[in-house]
């Protein structure tokens, strides 16, 4: 079906954010969003940075529900819209806010971005040789499709119910992780572990329990190197890599790779496996150290090169990945990382660190509990990925006109 095709300019208004300077920026210190904040349908607003806004630039710098802020650098065009998620909020330089005139959708326009984006139609509008760019005049010279309004709201609605299922089950999933935390804090930190009134303590440490070396507690497995002959489209089997470690510690879906090359038996991974960055190229060490459960993919599973596997010893999965992870070792792990614009961790060197290890019969009670949250957690993000599946089956053919709505 053939639509007429408009300047992105001329259906929108669109501004870059404020330039961070700290010797000139006056007013009072204000949360912004940055790129790294910025994801496809997304915001990550955990680790948010402040600078001074005066009064007066809130029109200019400020944003409110339904603006899309499209990424000007990084990857140029990955996009999100706003939906009051916080109050008051801004957006610093390496940030566009668009705001669509009536005459468009800005869920239309935004899943318009996602499809160029995945099929590299925006590169064309992109400045600069090795760092990549998308000024704000070659974003208003943007070239898209403008179906008739309802064509488009219909679009929104059908795309966004998708998501709208993801947003939910991801609160749901974050519920469950905070809940599984909690009972680690509450055993583990609290030391209110069952019979722990009946259990002696001395120096902090439970009748039972011992300070083990991470020598003791687990053993590690480096993952496989490869080349980039050896990554394909299609085939092979499933790699997981340092994309793969969310910041600061969980599993990032839909970020696997696919190799057709050889690795070791015990380069396999299996459902429930514990994986480690060893390399990072963020300065707050978002990914070095940092763990992550190997979610049950229903293929066969290898690592690679910038992630290590622990395989424990004398403890179960769940506390060792619970006690990486919530108890904080991961986070004094990372520092022991270097290097100057690469990280890396050498696994050697974390191995003397001392864990506490409680008894066989604690972590056996703690691991049933767990693994009633991991359960419920893997049933959401499977239908989350069910749900991602059918967006991206339907977002090119409901953009193009192929399907009518």
């Amino acid at each position: 079906m053939s639509w007429e095709k408009v300047k992105l300019g001329d259906v929108s208004e669109s501004c870059l954010g404020k330039m961070l300077d700290k010797r000139k920026n006056k007013g009072f210190y204000k949360p912004y969003l940055a790129n790294v904040n910025v994801r496809w349908g997304a915001f990550d607003l955990e680790n948010l940075q402040e600078m001074r806004f005066e009064d007066d630039e809130d029109e200019r710098y400020g944003i409110k529900y339904g603006d899309l802020i499209i990424c000007e650098g990084g990857e140029p065009g990955r996009c999100a819209i706003w939906k009051e998620e916080l109050p008051n909020m801004k957006i610093q330089k390496a940030l566009h806010r668009v705001r669509v005139k009536e005459e468009m959708d800005c869920r239309y326009v935004y899943y318009w971005f996602l499809l160029a984006g995945k099929q590299g139609a925006l590169k064309q509008y992109y400045t600069g040789a090795t760092i990549m760019h998308m000024p704000e005049q070659k974003l208003k010279e943007v070239i898209i499709d403008k179906p008739p309004l309802d064509v488009q709201r219909k679009i929104g609605n059908y795309l966004e119910s998708f998501d709208n299922l993801i947003e939910n089950n991801q609160k749901q999933i974050k519920l469950l992780e905070e809940a599984a935390q909690r009972l680690y804090k509450e055993w583990f930190v609290d030391l209110r572990f069952p019979g722990y009134e009946d259990t002696p303590i001395v120096d902090g440490v439970p009748e039972g329990w011992a300070m083990m070396p991470l020598s003791s507690v687990f053993e590690y497995v480096r993952g496989k190197s490869y080349t980039s002959k050896e990554l394909v489209e299609e085939g092979g089997v499933v790699m997981i890599n340092l994309k793969n470690i969310r910041a600061f510690g969980g599993y990032n879906r839909n970020a696997e790779k696919r190799y057709e090359g050889k690795f070791k038996e015990n380069q396999e991974l299996f459902a429930g496996d514990i994986v480690m960055g060893v390399t990072d190229m963020t300065k707050e060490r978002r990914l070095v150290g940092h763990v992550a459960i190997v979610p049950d993919l229903d293929e066969t599973m290898t690592f690679s090169m910038d992630l290590v596997k622990l395989v424990p010893l004398c403890v179960k999965k769940s506390f060792l990945y619970s006690t990486m992870f919530y108890g904080g070792y991961s986070k004094r792990i990372s520092p022991l990382a270097n290097g100057v614009n690469v990280l890396h961790l050498k696994p050697e060197t974390m191995m003397n660190m001392e864990m506490l290890v409680p008894t066989e019969e604690i972590m056996e009670q703690y691991d049933i509990l767990f693994d009633i949250y991991q359960k419920k957690i893997e049933t959401l993000q499977k239908q989350c990925d069910i749900a991602t599946e059918a967006r991206e089956r339907l977002l090119p053919k409901l953009m193009s006109g192929e399907i009518e709505v």
